[in-house]
């Protein structure tokens, strides 16, 4: 199974970084993973123009067959159990995780999303939502394995 998260962004703080990469490393026992930072468009005034070129790159990055999952305000709320469904059915032809810029996702994203989810109804830091996405992966992969991390 392959996992890459894809997120458009600038440096991220050391802290977030480590944050993340104590999962990554738990995570790669068990698939390959890996994690993209895309350059945000820049902001000339029009951020429907900023969606839109970032929303090409994120699509473009995206491998054929591959399912994408966009991490967005508008989607739904998945529980941890469904969020494992969803690895599982889609382990055979690898998994794309979609985080968008600082003006959210362009609407060809989220039409190309196999599935649209948020952590809740309030809005999340972008390195925040993305430490959150890498131990949600990881929670999954460890009920897939049957190892009690998950209680």
């Amino acid at each position: 199974m392959r996992i890459q998260v894809l997120s458009v962004g600038r440096k991220a703080p050391r802290w977030a970084d480590d944050a993340v990469e104590h999962y990554a490393r738990r995570i790669r026992r068990w698939c390959r993973f890996e994690e993209t930072v895309l350059k945000p468009a820049l902001f000339r005034g029009d951020v429907e123009a900023v969606r839109a070129d970032e929303g090409a790159r994120i699509l473009s990055s995206v491998r054929p067959g591959e399912r994408v999952i966009a991490l967005d305000e508008r989607g739904e709320d998945p529980t941890t159990e469904r969020f494992a469904e969803w690895v599982e059915e889609a382990a055979p032809s690898g998994l794309v995780f979609a985080l968008g810029g600082p003006y959210g996702h362009d609407p060809s994203v989220r039409s190309a999303a196999w599935h649209t989810v948020r952590f809740g109804a309030m809005v999340l830091n972008h390195q925040v939502a993305r430490i959150a996405l890498v131990e949600q992966v990881y929670r999954v992969l460890s009920i897939r394995e049957g190892v009690p991390y998950h209680h």
